[in-house]
C-alpha cells in the first residue's frame, strides 16, 4: 500500500498543476466580456473575478460525484484499477489543457476530463475482459455509455444554438441602442439592464449557489416552483433602480452589469468545473482509504465510490486560492483571453490567424446569400438597419487611443446576459454542456451580428473561429486516446512506467513554456508593428517610416546572411529557421506600408506630388523583400533536395557576394537610422564597391559553367542569387533616394518635422 500512498501524492501533485493549467484556459470565460470593453482596470476585473472564484469553490462539494462514478461503475473495477484509471486521467489531462495554452486556443476541461476518464476506463475494462476471456461487448457493463452520449450531443447542440441566439440578441439590442449608446442609455437603458441584471443574478441562484449550504433544498425547490415570479419580479424592481440610477447619478449602468456577470461566470465556473480538477484525486483519495481499512485491499471492488461524498470546505477554499493566484499571475491564461478577445475585436487590427480555403469559401457564401435576402428586402429597412449599425465616427476616435477596448459595453452585457440566460436554463432542464463552448460562440454571434468581421478581417476570424472548434474535436480526441495509452502503459510497466510518465509530463511543460514565450514574444512584435499611430503627429510618424525601414533593411541584412551561410554550409535547419525569419520580416513590410498609407493620407493637398514618393518607396520595400524571399527559398529547396552543396571555390564567391550586398544593406540602415543625408559621392563609392563584387562573381560563374566545374542545377541556382542581389541593391539605392527626397528634402531644405511645426 506504500506505493498507493506515493500515486496518492501524485494525484494530488498534478491537481495542483491542473488547477493552474485549467484555470488558464478556463478564464477566458469568464474574463472575456470585462478585458474586452475594458469595463474597469485590469486589477478590478481580477479582484471581482477572484472573489467570485473564492465563493464559487466553496459551492462545488456536490459535483465531485461526477468524477467517482458519472462516467463509469466503480463497483465493476479493483482498488488498483481505479487508481490506474486516476493517474492516466490526471497525467493527460495537466499535459493536455497545458498545450492548449501554449497556442492560446480555449478548450473545455470539462470534455476533455470526461473524455479521459471514459478513455482510460475504456482501455482498462478492454484489459479486464480480454484477459477473462470475454466478449468485448460486455464493456457496457463497466462504462456508462449512455451518459457519455447525453454529454457529448448536449455540448454539440449547446454550440450551434449558443452562436445563433448570441447573433439574433445582439442584432436587436444593436438597432435599439446603436453604437452612439450613451445617448439612449436614459431612454430605455434601464429595461435592458434590469433584463440583463436580472438574468445573471438568476444565473447565480441556479448555476452557482443551487446545491450549496447557503441554498436549503426546500429553498432550491421553491426558486424551480416559482421561477417565472421571481423573474418578473426582478425585472420590475432593477427596472425602478436602474432607472433612479440613471436620472440621478452619473452611474454607468452597463459596467455595473459587466462587472455582475464577470462575478457571476466566475462563481459559476468555480462552482461547476472545480470537479474537473480536484475531483479525480479526491475520487482516488476515497480509493485509498476504503482500501486501507479493507482486510484484502487488492481484490475491493469500488462500490464505496458509489456512495455520496462530501468534501471538506477548508479543501475547496485552498483550491479557490489556487485558482485565484493563476488569475493573477499566469501569462498563458491571458493568451487564451487574447485570442478570444482578438477574434470579436471591433476594429481592424493584428490577426493573428492566417486565411485559409474553407473561410474563403464561407465568407464568399455568405456573402452571396447576404445579397440574396437583400435583393427581396425593402430598400428602406435596409437603409435603416444600415443607419443603426453606423460606426464610423466611433471607429475613428478608437483608433486614436493608445489601450482602446475590442468592443463596447453593450455587446460585453449581451455577452453575459446571454450566456447566463443559456447555462441557467440548460441547467433547469438537466442539460449537460459546456461553459466554455457557450461562452465562446455567443461572444463569435455577437461580433458577427455588430459587423465586426468586415471584408479586411473576415477570412482570417473565421478561420480563427474554426480553428478553435476544430480544437474542441481534437481535445476529445486526444483526451480519449492519450489517457487510454497511458493507462495501458501503467498497466503492464507499474512504477518505472508512472515515474517515466511523471517525467514526460515535467519536460513537456518545460518545453511548452519556451514555446509560449517565443510565440508571445513574436506576437507583441506583431502587434507593435500594427498599433495604430493615428495620434501622432505627422512629423512624428515619418520618422517612425524612416526608422522601420532602417530596421527592415538590417534584418534583411541578418536574413541573407543566413541563407548564403545555410546554403554554403549545407545546413538545412539554419535555412528552415531562415524562412521563418523571412516570414516574419513579411510582417514588418505589411507596417510600413500602413503606415506610409496614413501619411499619404494626410498630407496636404499641395503636397500630392511629393506624396507620389511614397509609392516609390512602397514598390522598393516590396521588390526588396520579394528578391530576398526569392533567395531564402532556392537554397531551401536546393538543400530539402539534397542537391549538391557548393564547393569551395564557390563558396568564397558566394561569401563575398554576401558580403558585399550585407555591406551596402548596413550602410544604408544606418543613414536612415541616423537620419542623415549622405553625400552622393559617397552613395555612388558604395554602390560601386557592390557592383564590382557582384560583377566578379558573374564572371567568376559564368567561368565555371564554361569550362564544366559546376553542375547545371548549381549554376541556375547562383545566378539567380546573383540576380536577386542585384535586385536587392538597385531596389535599395531607389529607397534612399525616394526616403530621402520625401523625409530629408535638401532642395527645399526642410523636413516634414519643419512642416508639422516641430
Amino acid at each position: 500500500m506504500e506505493i498507493y500512498l506515493v500515486i496518492i501524492i501524485v494525484l494530488f501533485g498534478l491537481a495542483i498543476s491542473d488547477l493552474i493549467v485549467g484555470v488558464g484556459n478556463d478564464a477566458v470565460n469568464f474574463l472575456n466580456s470585462a478585458v474586452g470593453s475594458k469595463v474597469a482596470p485590469r486589477h478590478i476585473i481580477l479582484s471581482v473575478a477572484a472573489l467570485g472564484i473564492l465563493i464559487g469553490s466553496t459551492f462545488s462539494s456536490g459535483l465531485m460525484e461526477v468524477a467517482r462514478k458519472g462516467l463509469f461503475f466503480p463497483n465493476m473495477f479493483l482498488f488498483q484499477e481505479v487508481m490506474i484509471i486516476f493517474l492516466a486521467v490526471m497525467l493527460t489531462d495537466v499535459i493536455l489543457l497545458d498545450l492548449y495554452n501554449t497556442f492560446g486556443l480555449p478548450t473545455s476541461t470539462t470534455v476533455s476530463i470526461i473524455f479521459e476518464l471514459l478513455g482510460a476506463s475504456v482501455a482498462v475494462s478492454l484489459l479486464k475482459i480480454l484477459e477473462a476471456g470475454n466478449n468485448p461487448a460486455e464493456i457496457t457493463n463497466y462504462i456508462n455509455t449512455s451518459k457519455a452520449l447525453a454529454i457529448v450531443s448536449g455540448i454539440l447542440v449547446s454550440v450551434v444554438v449558443a452562436f445563433s441566439v448570441g447573433a439574433f440578441v445582439q442584432f436587436f439590442v444593436r438597432i435599439a441602442f446603436t453604437f452612439d449608446f450613451m445617448k439612449r442609455i436614459k431612454r430605455y437603458g434601464a429595461i435592458w439592464g434590469a433584463v440583463a441584471i436580472t438574468f445573471i443574478t438568476y444565473f447565480i441562484l441556479v448555476k452557482g449557489a443551487k446545491g450549496s449550504s447557503l441554498l436549503s433544498s426546500d429553498a432550491s425547490e421553491w426558486i424551480n416552483e416559482n421561477t417565472r415570479l421571481i423573474i418578473l419580479g426582478s425585472i420590475i424592481l432593477w427596472g425602478i433602480v436602474f432607472q433612479l440610477i440613471v436620472l440621478f447619478t452619473k452611474i454607468n449602468i452597463l459596467k455595473t452589469i459587466v462587472l455582475a456577470g464577470t462575478f457571476a461566470l466566475a462563481l459559476a465556473f468555480a462552482a461547476n468545473d472545480l470537479v474537473n480538477f480536484i475531483g479525480v484525486p479526491l475520487a482516488g483519495l476515497s480509493a485509498f482509504q476504503t482500501a486501507v481499512n479493507s482486510d484484502d485491499p487488492f481484490n475491493l471492488l469500488m462500490t464505496a465510490l458509489l456512495e455520496p461524498v462530501n468534501t471538506p470546505t477548508l479543501l475547496l477554499l485552498l483550491a479557490g486560492t489556487i485558482m485565484v493566484g493563476t488569475l493573477w499571475f499566469s501569462k498563458k491564461a491571458r493568451s487564451v483571453t487574447k485570442t478570444e478577445v482578438n477574434l470579436g475585436r471591433q476594429h481592424s487590427g493584428f490577426e493573428r490567424f492566417e486565411s485559409s480555403a474553407v473561410s474563403r469559401v464561407i465568407v464568399r457564401m455568405s456573402r452571396t446569400l447576404l445579397v440574396g435576402v437583400q435583393s427581396i428586402l425593402p430598400a428602406s429597412l435596409i437603409s435603416f438597419v444600415n443607419s443603426r449599425f453606423e460606426n464610423a465616427t466611433n471607429l475613428k476616435a478608437l483608433r486614436k487611443q493608445k489601450d482602446a477596448p475590442s468592443f463596447d459595453l453593450i455587446r460585453a452585457s449581451v455577452n453575459l446576459m446571454v450566456s447566463a440566460v443559456l447555462i441557467s436554463f440548460a441547467t433547469s432542464l438537466k442539460l449537460p454542456l459546456s461553459t466554455t463552448y457557450v461562452t465562446f460562440m455567443v461572444a463569435m454571434g455577437t461580433s458577427l451580428s455588430d459587423r465586426s468581421w468586415g471584408r479586411d478581417s473576415a477570412v482570417y476570424r473565421v478561420n480563427g473561429v474554426l480553428t478553435v472548434i476544430s480544437g474542441w474535436f481534437v481535445t476529445a480526441f486526444l483526451a480519449f486516446t492519450v489517457s487510454g495509452i497511458f493507462a495501458l502503459i501503467i498497466f503492464y510497466g507499474g512504477m518505472f512506467a508512472i515515474a517515466a510518465l511523471i517525467l514526460l509530463a515535467v519536460y513537456f511543460i518545460f518545453r511548452t513554456h519556451l514555446i509560449h514565450k517565443s510565440r508571445t514574444e513574436d506576437e507583441e512584435f506583431s502587434e507593435k508593428l500594427s498599433l495604430g499611430k493615428e495620434n501622432l503627429t505627422l512629423a512624428q510618424h515619418a520618422f517612425n517610416i524612416v526608422d522601420e525601414i532602417s530596421a527592415y533593411i538590417r534584418e534583411a541584412s541578418a536574413i541573407l546572411n543566413n541563407a548564403i551561410n545555410g546554403l554554403s554550409n549545407e545546413d538545412r535547419s539554419q535555412v528552415i529557421e531562415t524562412k521563418k525569419q523571412s516570414k516574419k520580416l513579411k510582417k514588418q513590410v505589411n507596417s510600413i506600408i500602413t503606415n506610409i498609407f496614413y501619411t499619404v493620407k494626410v498630407i496636404a493637398s499641395d503636397d500630392y506630388k511629393e506624396g507620389k514618393r511614397y509609392g516609390k518607396i512602397i514598390s522598393a520595400v516590396q521588390e526588396i523583400f520579394r528578391s530576398l524571399k526569392s533567395i531564402v527559398q532556392n537554397n531551401f529547396e536546393h538543400i530539402d533536395n539534397n542537391h549538391i552543396p557548393p564547393n569551395e571555390e564557390e563558396t568564397v564567391l558566394l561569401s563575398n557576394l554576401k558580403d558585399g550586398l550585407s555591406a551596402y544593406l548596413i550602410y544604408i540602415a544606418d543613414l536612415l537610422n541616423t537620419k542623415q543625408i549622405g553625400t552622393p559621392e559617397e552613395l555612388q563609392s558604395k554602390f560601386k564597391q557592390f557592383e564590382e563584387i557582384h560583377n566578379t562573381f558573374n564572371e567568376g560563374i559564368i567561368e565555371r559553367v564554361k569550362f564544366e566545374k559546376t553542375e547545371p542545377r548549381n549554376s541556375l541556382l547562383y545566378l539567380s542569387i546573383s540576380a536577386d542581389a542585384d535586385n536587392i541593391a538597385k531596389h535599395l539605392n531607389t529607397l534612399h533616394n525616394q526616403v530621402r527626397s520625401a523625409f530629408f528634402d535638401i532642395n527645399k531644405s526642410k523636413t516634414v518635422a519643419e512642416k508639422s511645426g516641430i
